[in-house]
This record gives C-alpha cells, structure tokens and sequence, in this order.
C-alpha cells in the first residue's frame, strides 16, 4: 500500500506566506486542486481499497501531486529580490542626476575574488544610485528578510554603507531625482565617523492621527566590524513584532517595534503629554534653599583682604646672582650669508639658558615667594536655610495626547526600490548580493553560497598577513577583545569629554597591531587621570585678572569657511597651554 510521504507538503502550503510563487495562478487554486485529488484518494481506498483502484490512475494521481508540491516548494524558497551584480548595472540601477552625487560607481571585482559588485571609487564623495523593484513588497505578511554584503576594503574612516528600501514616492517620480529626500521605509546597515560607530535600523513609520512620518531609530545597535573583510549584514523582520540584527549570522540585536525600550522615539506616542498652553504662576517659588534674611556679616570679616600675600619669613638664598640675566645671546650663533638687514631687520643672536643659572640658586631680581593669606575670607554670602515658600519644580499638567494612538503591529510602507544613498570619505566599499526574502533559510543559504565562501578566504589571507608580521592567531584574538572591551569603556558617560581622543587612539592600534600594549597603556592612563581628577579634583589654573579677553560667538554653519583658520588657532593656544612654563629663580 503506497504511503504518503508528501502529505507534509500539502500543510506547508497551506500554511505558506505570500509571495512564494506562482505555480499556478493562484496558491489557493493550487491547494484546492490537490487537496481534492487526495480527498479523492483517500474516499476510494476507504471504500474500495487501494488495490481495487487502478494502477495506472493511481501512479498518474501520485506523480501530479509529488510534481506539485516539489515544485511549489522549490518555488517557495525563491528569495523576492536578489541583485549579485554578476552583471553589469548599467540601465538596471539608476545614478541619481542630482548635482550633489559627484561619485562614480564602478561594476568591479572584490580585491582577491572573481566575484564582481558594486564598488565606491572615490574618496569624500556623495553617492546615489537606486533600483525600482518590479513589483512592491509587502512588509505585512509575515517574515521579511533585508540582506546584503559590505566589504570595506580600504576601512572606513567617516562615512555610510548602509541601504534605504525606498515606500512608494510620488506621482512623476524619477529615479534620476533619487537623492537624500526620497522617502524610505528602512535604512539599514552601517555608519561610521568619529565616535560614531552603529548599524543603523531606522524605520519611517506614519502616525495615523496626524499624518506625518516619524523617524525611529533602533536603540543601541550593534557596532561596525572594523577590519577590510567581507561581511553580510541581515535585519529579519517578524510577523509577531521581533526585529533581529544578524551580522555574518550571528544574532547582535533583538528588539520589538512596540517597545519603547527598543526604539526611539517609541511607535506609540505617550498617551499624555505636557499641556503646551500651561503657565508657570508667577508665585511659584522653585528655591528649595534661600539666603537667612537674619544673618548679618561678622565685624572681622574683611572682603577686601588678598587671597595670597608675600612670604615675610623668606630670605633669599645664598649665592643669589641678581646681576645675571636667565637667558644669555648664544655665544656660538652666528649670522647667515644671507641675511639683509634692510630686509629681515637688525639680527639678534638666539637666546640660550644662562649656564651660570644652572649651577647657581637662581638669577635676577629676587622677590619673596608669595604664600596663602591666613586672613582671607573672600566675598561674604549669608548662610542658606530651607525655603518655606518653597513648592517644587514647576511642570505643566498632563493633557490627553491629540497623536496618540493604539498599535498591534507597525503600518510597514511597501518596498519599491532599494536606494544606495551615502557620504563617504573613503573608497573601496563594495557592496554585494543585496537580497530580500521571505524566509530565513533562503538568507542563510545564500550566505553559506556566497559571502561564508569569500569570508573564509579572506581571513586565512589575514591570519597569514598577522603571522607574517609576527603576530600569533591567540594574540591577534586577544586584541580583537581588547579593542572590544576599549571601545565600551571610551563610550562611558563620564568619559564623553575624551570620547573622541579615545576612539582615535583605539582606530590607529587597530590599524597597526604591534601598538596594541602603547595604545592600552596611553588609554589606562587617559582614564586614570579622568578618575583621580573626578576623586580629588582637579588643580584650578590661576586667574589674571587684568586681562580680558573678547567673547567669540559660537561657530553656526553661516562661519563654515573660516573653521579651518579656527580650528589651527585652537590647536596653537592648546599648544601653548600645554608647553611647560620655563622655571624661574624665585620659584625656588
């Protein structure tokens, strides 16, 4: 008796999501015919039994139903969309004609492969090139899969390689308009500059109410690889609200579009929201502490007295030579042949330390050291006490929230086009097999046939490079952790003021690893010196205060121009505060 080992097919279609194919011209056509030539099987071989029924009828039966679901099945694991840019882009991706978008994309091989993609070829460019689908996909109806590969292969120092799949643009759209504007529904994929270092997942999500679009960024997404291999970036949207972020198939985020610990800002707006024509009464008293209105100055406070005064008790050391200059012309300099002076201007010798000075207490005029003024007081303030007026920090009253609005699962816009859209200061980014699915498995294939192959190519080439350069795979593995471990440490809110100067330093250890041990040490004391100083404060740089100086506006972008001229100004007066002040004589 024949035994039906398809009959697992028949539930998959049933439960099988849309857009698996077109068998035939419809899946629910396609169930319904084989469901009843089964049905049709089965009542006969109840009534009649199988061997009543013909052979032959039976074979025909079973072999349209095995064909059937086999090829419904192959059909069903298609991906939706997959670019491999195995052939030219030409007249199939579109460059934006946009004046911004100066950068030329090149159809060429990643370094190392015959596999061909589509190559950033100039440095600090805007670049824009965008694909329309042939038909729209849904983001509705169950599991989507968003994948593609990046190499970096030149790294990335400032800038995007990250992809917008484009919702529906408006009427007389042209893919040559495609630039920063063009509404998306999903940007995806890395962004590196400074201390910025994320995969970017930003859903446009429209709010029903009123009918604008709201950018929502995933929270604490995953970091950028920071070598030059291969890796395949995968966001896998699920019908129960999930996002996952895989990098090379390893999960790195999961996350829930509902949630507002995941995205920000939150899908669904808070119910009530600050009363916007609620006013502060002119009563309210926020102090919570106010000056004693009793206190009175002390007759022996003297405001007036110095904050330092000279030290009486000092004598000027022995040996003192007062008629010695510190500094002395350089008795070996001499004038160049080719000096004029109605041109340069009289000469002078370079000046040199007295070497007299060095062997002798000090040169110069002495004068007393000065010392702390025991009778010092400063500026005197009455005492605070609790203020009986006091009524707290002044908020407005909650109000319902007229964009608020309840959510089982996001509105996703449909995909139309994929949109390659960035800035970047580097060349070299390759991307590759840029996929859309519906299913999980078919990303993971195409990962295993296509990037795990070059991925392992690439790192035993690297492997081989780092023993070259006398660095074991054990330690290459323990700098990768390092700079892991350095890079969560320089993103610590009390280092924000040194975030930047961190990460530098990481990027360049990174970048040659026979620095790593110099570049953990330099960093180590970077955050020793944050730490004692926020333990015992820090030393406050005395005040001239017969000097003023100008107040300088802030820079806004109308000053763009002179930012450079700014910046080597700054660079100069940090130079200066940092150079070691000379040690006088007296200071001993």
């Amino acid at each position: 008796m024949p035994s039906f080992h398809n009959w697992e097919c028949f539930r998959d279609m049933a439960d099988a999501e849309r857009g698996a194919g077109d068998i035939f011209e419809t899946k629910e056509t396609t169930k319904i015919v084989l469901v009843l030539l089964l049905e049709r099987i089965l009542s006969r071989s109840s009534a009649e039994g199988f061997h009543e029924m013909e052979g032959r009828q039976i074979r025909a039966v079973l072999v349209l139903v095995v064909i059937s679901c086999v090829g419904f099945q192959i059909r069903a694991s298609d991906p939706i969309f997959i670019e491999s840019f195995d052939e030219s882009f030409d007249g199939r991706w579109i460059v934006s004609e946009k004046d911004d978008y100066k950068g030329i994309w090149k159809h060429s091989k990643s370094e190392g492969h015959d596999d061909y993609g589509l190559l950033v070829s100039e440095q600090a460019k805007k670049y824009a090139i965008v694909k329309e689908l042939d038909e729209a996909v849904s983001l509705k109806d169950g599991t989507i899969v968003l994948q593609f590969e990046v190499r970096l292969q030149k790294g990335l120092e400032c800038g995007g390689a990250y992809l917008k799949y484009l919702r529906p643009q408006e009427a007389g759209w042209k893919p040559a308009e495609f630039d920063n504007d063009s509404p998306y529904s999903i940007m995806f994929g890395p962004d590196k500059c400074g201390s910025t270092n994320k995969v970017h997942f930003i859903l446009k999500h429209k709010n029903p109410k009123s009918g604008k679009y709201v950018e929502h960024h995933l929270k604490y997404p995953p970091s950028v690889p920071s070598d030059k291999l291969s890796h395949v970036y995968t966001a896998i949207l699920k019908p129960d609200n999930e996002l996952r972020i895989l990098i090379d198939g390893e999960e790195k985020k999961k996350a829930n579009f509902l949630s507002a610990e995941d995205f920000e800002p939150a899908l669904i707006p808070a119910e009530t929201i600050p009363d916007p024509n609620d006013k502060k009464p002119e009563d309210w008293d926020e102090r919570a502490k106010i000056p004693d209105p009793d206190a009175v100055k002390p007759d022996d406070w003297d405001e007036d007295a110095p904050m330092e005064i000279e030290d009486e008790e000092a004598v000027k050391p022995e040996g003192w030579l007062d008629d010695e200059p510190e500094e002395i012309d350089d008795p070996d300099a001499s004038k160049p042949e080719d000096w004029d002076d109605e041109e340069d201007g009289e000469w002078e010798a370079p000046k040199i330390d007295n070497p007299k000075c060095e062997i002798a207490p000090g040169c110069g005029e002495w004068k007393r050291p000065m010392k702390r003024n025991p009778a010092y007081k400063g500026k005197w303030h009455a005492p605070l006490i609790d203020n009986p007026d006091y009524k707290g920090i002044w908020k407005p009253q909650q109000i319902p929230n007229p964009d608020y609005f309840e959510l089982d699962r996001p509105d996703f816009e449909p995909i139309t086009a994929i949109g390659i859209e960035i800035w970047t200061m580097q060349d070299g980014v390759l991307f590759d097999n840029i996929l859309i699915a519906n299913d999980e498995k078919v990303a993971e294939a195409y990962r295993d046939t296509t990037w795990k192959l070059k991925f392992e190519v690439e790192k035993e080439k690297q492997k081989a490079e780092e023993a070259a350069s006398g660095l074991s795979d054990g330690l290459s593995g323990l700098q990768k952790a390092v700079f892991d471990i350095l890079y969560k440490i320089g993103g610590l809110p009390f280092l924000s003021a040194y975030k930047v100067q961190i990460f530098d330093l990481i990027e360049k250890g990174e970048k040659q690893p026979n620095l790593t041990i110099g570049i953990l040490v330099s960093i180590v004391v970077v955050i020793l010196s944050v730490f004692f100083k926020i333990l015992f404060g820090g030393k406050k740089p005395a005040v001239n205060v017969t000097e003023t100086k100008n107040e300088v506006p802030a820079e806004t972008s109308d000053n763009q121009g002179s930012s450079a001229e700014k910046e080597d100004e700054n660079e100069n007066e940090d130079a200066a505060a940092a150079a070691p002040r000379r040690r006088t004589r007296r200071d001993t």
